[in-house]
């Protein structure tokens, strides 16, 4: 016993003093592997970069607002209620303010920027404004009740009145106006044609329907991995569970009476099975 003591304590003064040199060696390789590359990569840890704030001031966001987890608010930023920030975008207020209204949809990997150095621009984005993906909304103006197609841009000095639609892809040049009411479309971006009043309220339409998909996805992306976990072994349950067995009992609900959503007294045994050997339904408690 002394002798295999003797020896670990050994091993350990031995691996102690050796490990310095070990690790300077492990650095020098990487050294060497890295001067060798055409293309240096070099991976670090880096912070959340979903609300930052710049030079001191840190992004204001009302209630009901959902940001994605890979979306990013920097700086002098302000969201109105129940208005969504999708994964990808980002809202840049490092040079200028930028406001964003109530119930408004800034789709994926939107880019919402605003101008100092060249021209002096906030950016607005009123009420029930929705941005379709890809799009960039820079140093301008979008009144309430706007959709913004896919892909499209809107640049410095740029207004868009109320009820107007933005085809996908069109480049509204800076300094332009938008009347309301109005469809523009292509590059540069030029009247097509007035809006029917049908079209005008699918714009609000449009705003509550990115409104109500938001909640779902900020009830989803808030769970942790524990729930996570707990949805999957649901769902595995619902695939594979027969038809002649009884539902699934949640653990978490048994003591909570039914008046309050729960499952107190209803509870069944290991063999839940709906119908017995001899073939007769299984009742619940006449209580439930």
């Amino acid at each position: 016993v002394c002798f295999c003591v003797d020896k670990m304590a050994w091993l350990q003064a031995v691996f102690r003093s050796s490990a310095p040199m070990i690790q300077g060696a492990g650095r020098a390789l990487d050294q060497i592997g890295a001067s060798m590359e055409a293309v240096k990569i070099i991976e670090n840890v880096t912070p959340s970069t979903k609300i930052v704030s710049y030079t001191g001031v840190v992004p204001s966001i009302s209630e009901n607002v959902f940001v994605a987890p890979t979306a990013s608010v920097i700086g002098k930023v302000h969201i109105g209620k129940g208005s969504s920030v999708w994964y990808g975008a980002k809202i840049r207020g490092d040079v200028h303010d930028i406001k964003i209204g109530a119930n408004s949809s800034i789709g994926d990997c939107v880019m919402v920027h605003s101008a100092k150095i060249q021209g002096d621009h906030a950016t607005s984005i009123g009420d029930n404004v929705t941005v379709g993906s890809n799009a960039v909304v820079h140093a301008c103006n979008i009144q309430d009740n706007v959709i913004v197609g896919m892909g499209a841009q809107i640049l410095d000095g740029a207004v868009v009145q109320s009820y107007s639609v933005i085809a996908p892809g069109a480049l509204v040049t800076p300094g332009k106006v938008v009347s309301s009411g109005q469809l523009w479309s292509g590059s540069p971006a030029k009247h097509l044609r007035d809006l029917t009043e049908a079209e005008k309220s699918a714009i609000g339409t449009s705003a509550c329907q990115a409104s109500g998909l938001a909640i779902v996805h900020a009830e989803e992306t808030a769970k942790d991995y524990l729930q996570v976990m707990k949805d999957e072994e649901i769902a595995e349950d619902q695939r594979i569970r027969s038809d002649d067995y009884l539902p699934r009992l949640d653990p978490e609900l048994a003591n909570i009476p039914v008046s309050q959503g729960g499952t107190l007294p209803h509870s069944y045994s290991v063999n839940d099975r709906k119908h017995t050997s001899t073939g007769g339904a299984v009742t619940a408690p006449s209580s439930l």
